[in-house]
């Protein structure tokens, strides 16, 4: 890492193509972005063409020449931005994701799943914050795994299968690994996490809970794997730019509407915990993808659920911003 981060440009690393050709690596700085591709010290074995993936396998190596290029200008390989396809900055192998780790959208969904005739909300709330201080002091995030299938990109549609009546945005900071990490401390999870972006965790909620098997409890595979219910991106901002991840604003629009609009601040367990805690059992690979868990204000708090034509507008400070329209698919 760069003794004096302040010093170095700001720039981002995300997954680009020009009309009709092959997706590149990309450098981006301001309106520009650099084809990685030409730079010969980043290309690794002779032929090779490394994606933002392999670039993040080599990270210690990679990162200081990204840093020199982000200050240099003119030469070739350099392309304006408006003229790019933006893609999911990184294809992971692995997708771990956090669930209900936001305090406030906790109680919102306790208080929103209790059945009519339930307890009093006032007792719903406070039993859900019992339970989360009882968790955050037993160190037990809840983490579950997710599809790299389900990855597209930041512009991209969502496309809502005919099945899925109630699809429900969670917009997310995603930290992405780099130093594979297995069985490492918290102290240490903050070195094994090369960059961060954005995520939106789609999740069909009906089918969230299988009525048919309770004693099973949830079917994350039906309810958040579909093709495009990840959106990514826009860019891998590295994590020497982002100077405190507990504490970005995360907020998402639907049709303009302000939906979600909540500090990281929140969060029960904040990245270094989460990336600990899922090292544990899981070896985290450079490019996987650690989703923090999504705030209050998704459409179960506010009982309205995406639809056809819907465009959500998502942002995390200082990580850029998503824009996707939601698309029916046909029966």
């Amino acid at each position: 890492m760069a003794t004096d981060p302040s010093a170095v440009r700001p720039f981002s690393l995300g997954t680009f193509s020009l009309a009709g050709g092959a997706p590149f690596p990309g450098l981006v700085t301001g309106e520009e972005v650099l084809d990685l591709r030409t730079v010969p010290v980043l290309r690794g074995a002779p032929g090779a063409n490394p994606g933002t993936r392999e670039l993040l396998e080599r990270w210690s190596e990679v990162l200081p020449v990204l840093r020199g290029l982000s200050s240099s200008t003119g030469g070739s390989g350099r392309h304006r931005l408006a003229d790019l396809r933006v893609h999911a900055p990184v294809r992971p192998r692995q997708i771990l994701q956090s669930g209900a780790n936001y305090r406030t959208h906790v109680i919102d969904l306790a208080v929103a799943h209790e059945p009519e005739g339930g307890r009093p909300a006032e007792q719903v709330r406070a039993e859900a914050a019992a339970m989360m201080d009882r968790r955050a002091a037993e160190d037990q995030p809840y983490v579950f795994v997710g599809l790299p299938s389900s990855v597209t990109g930041p512009y991209d549609d969502v496309v809502v299968p005919s099945w899925c009546t109630r699809p429900d945005w969670e917009l997310e900071l995603a930290a992405v690994i780099g130093e594979p990490a297995f069985r490492v401390s918290p102290e240490r999870a903050p070195q094994h996490v090369a960059a961060y972006t954005i995520a939106n965790d789609i999740t069909a909620r009906e089918l969230v809970f299988r009525r048919d098997m309770p004693e099973i409890g949830t079917d994350w595979l039906r309810a958040k794997n579909a093709p495009t219910f990840t959106p990514l991106g826009p860019y891998l901002v590295p994590a020497e730019f982002v100077a405190d991840p507990g504490d970005l604003r995360v907020t998402l629009k639907l049709n303009g509407r302000t939906m979600q609009d909540e500090s990281t601040k929140d969060m029960i367990f904040d990245v270094a915990r989460l990336v600990s805690y899922v090292s544990r059992t899981v070896e985290l690979l450079p490019g996987d993808v650690v989703l923090t868990g999504s705030p209050a204000g998704n459409g179960m708090h506010w009982g309205r659920f995406l639809r056809d034509g819907d465009v959500m507008e998502g942002s995390v400070t200082g990580l850029g911003a998503q824009r996707n329209t939601c698309v029916a698919e046909e029966a």
